[in-house]
């Protein structure tokens, strides 16, 4: 699992933090093998074409946030047929209320599969509530917490001390001694490891 993770960072040619803490680290895939994967990766390559482009930032929109390409299909076309707000911002804003992405965001864990493997087997709340459904979309006004009886597991362990240096972004709040966050605006002024315009365009076709 974790080599296939580093393959596709160095197929799609970016830093996509799909391993956490591990993408901060000289063991770092991109750092050691920034080639990509194969036996002609070292290669100078073709400048991609226009979709080619537009491929390439759909695919790691997709690395990023985990999802599959139905997932990612059905957003965009829910986005395109929704009147006022622009079509990207509509679509980032609906993958950042993802309760998984609002869990990584708040410092929670160190990357979005950590978080949807941890929702899943029930560790994290909602408004005191267990939901283990990942892509569950967060409300304004909801709260993230860690399961009470989640907190002595090892993965949590010093986690308010990890965060002493952590800072949210200005839509979320966190409180790092509860270790618990909340949604408190929807989500803007992101930097994105891809052009959310092209991939747009990709499915504009």
């Amino acid at each position: 699992m974790n080599k296939s993770k580093e393959k596709l960072e160095r197929s799609l040619g970016m830093k996509l933090f799909l391993k956490g803490d591990r993408c901060n680290s000289p063991k770092c895939a991109m750092v050691r093998r920034p080639s990509r994967p194969g036996v002609h990766g070292a290669k100078r390559r073709r400048a991609p074409s226009e979709f080619g482009s537009q491929l390439m930032e759909k695919q790691r929109m997709r690395a990023s946030y985990g999802l599959r390409e139905v997932q990612l299909s059905e957003i965009v076309s829910k986005a395109m047929q929704k009147k006022g707000a622009g079509v990207g911002d509509s679509i980032i804003e609906t993958l950042e209320r993802q309760f998984a992405n609002v869990v990584f965001r708040l410092g929670l864990t160190s990357s979005r599969t950590v978080a949807r493997q941890l929702i899943s087997h029930g560790h994290f709340f909602v408004n005191k509530k267990k939901i283990r459904a990942p892509f569950y979309p967060l409300k304004v006004g909801e709260t993230v917490s860690i399961a009470p009886n989640s907190k002595e597991l090892l993965i949590f362990k010093d986690l308010s001390n990890k965060l002493k240096k952590y800072d949210t972004l200005e839509w979320l709040s966190l409180d790092k001694e509860k270790l618990e966050g909340k949604l408190l605006a929807l989500p803007k002024g992101l930097e994105l490891p891809f052009d959310i315009n092209l991939v747009v365009d990709y499915y504009s076709k």
